[in-house]
């Protein structure tokens, strides 16, 4: 479950990446909507998504691309929005934009779990999934709140803190297994994953993995190759998701 943030290094660049990484058979891509203020995105993201809205991208920008590579792409597309953003389009009337934009699910990283209900419903009214973020340190009854407000899947965290690449393997058979006890929903796991070897690690518990810092910094330079940049670098993490579960 690659992301890439809408707009980096252009939304021509943002489409053409989208239908290469579809082509590679990838589940579902992250479409990161830009945000002033990124919460838990870590210095290689918070940069894309400050040189995105230098360069003029914005939410309608975004809902357009979205909606003009929908019909042709088989793979998810989901969302990456702040709630800051959700709450300014109005709630509801963001995730009627987004549904008729042609995305299928929504990840609101900074979500309060408690007051998520209004969002939901719209959610269900458009038929659409909702992930919210799952930590290392969440204790059941946290995790039970959580993930009864989840659709379509559950974003776990491998390790605490802010996204980034990270040299060190992922150990999420715990949370996974926390997770795993108090929902049936899938798990995408995202924070430090940038390898095959990571991927590996991660599908063997979970139902996917996502990868965000790595896969920017690899689009990096040319907005007409970055689309070719993007596959060469999903590619092998793509083949390391044939796994098998433990």
């Amino acid at each position: 479950m690659p992301f890439v943030t809408a707009g980096v290094p252009s939304i021509a660049a943002t489409v053409d990446t989208i239908r290469a990484l579809d082509r590679l058979g990838v589940a579902a891509l992250e479409i990161g909507f830009p945000f002033s203020d990124p919460i838990a995105d870590g210095p290689v993201i918070a940069a894309s998504m400050d040189r995105a809205l230098r360069s003029g991208t914005t939410v309608a920008g975004t809902m357009a691309a979205i909606k003009s590579v929908r019909a042709s792409v088989e793979c998810g597309l989901i969302a990456m929005v702040s709630m800051s953003i959700v709450h300014r389009h109005g709630g509801a009337a963001f995730v009627r934009q987004a549904h008729d934009a042609g995305f299928d699910a929504l990840i609101v990283p900074d979500m309060d779990v408690d007051a998520a209900d209004q969002v939901l419903e719209a959610v269900d009214r458009f038929g659409m999934g909702l992930a919210l973020l799952v930590a290392p340190t969440s204790t059941p009854e946290r995790i039970r709140a959580i993930t009864r407000r989840c659709r379509g899947f559950v974003y776990a965290l491998a390790r605490a803190g802010l996204t980034g690449t990270s040299d060190a393997p992922p150990d999420v058979a715990g949370t996974v297994a926390a997770i795993r006890a108090q929902t049936d929903l899938p798990i995408a796991v995202g924070f430090g994953i940038a390898t095959p070897e990571h991927v590996r690690l991660v599908v063997k518990h979970a139902d996917a993995a996502i990868v965000g810092s790595a896969l920017v910094r690899a689009m990096d330079g040319d907005a007409a190759t970055a689309h070719e940049r993007a596959a060469t670098f999903i590619a092998p993490l793509r083949e390391a998701c044939q796994t098998e579960r433990v």
